[in-house]
């Protein structure tokens, strides 16, 4: 498994979480990361992306001002940090990854058909 998601759970809206990607993937530095999120009956959509030395970030505009994208190449993880969390948000959220991608280009990292890797998801789900 490349890429392991963990973090998710039940919040009561308004609340927060932190959800958590490692990566075996290496060397991880040269990877581009991406979060995604998948509710039942819709489209696997673009969350956040942060770039191989996380100097660039980016977000759909529904999670501007509420998400936050990280990484440590040190330790090999991506977090994302969920605050004011919507009951709109509850989904399936999985991390990806874009080997070899050094540029910053907002329709780069949400295009779903750039990321070589996947992890499995993890659940969040957002009560009113």
């Amino acid at each position: 498994v490349q890429l392991q998601a963990s973090g998710g759970g039940l919040v009561q809206a308004g609340g927060s979480l932190r959800i958590s990607c490692a990566a075996t993937l290496r060397p991880f530095d040269s990877y581009a990361m991406g979060w995604f999120r998948q509710a039942p009956g819709k489209e696997r959509e673009f969350v956040a992306g942060i770039s191989w030395d996380g100097r660039l970030t980016f977000y759909t505009d529904s999670v501007k001002g509420r998400f936050t994208i990280s990484r440590d190449n040190a330790k090999n993880t991506v977090d994302l940090r969920m605050d004011s969390l919507k009951p709109e948000d509850t989904a399936v959220y999985h991390c990806g990854a874009i080997a070899g991608y050094f540029g910053g280009s907002y329709g780069y990292f949400s295009d779903t058909s750039r990321y070589n890797y996947w992890g499995q998801g993890t659940q969040v789900t957002v009560s009113s």
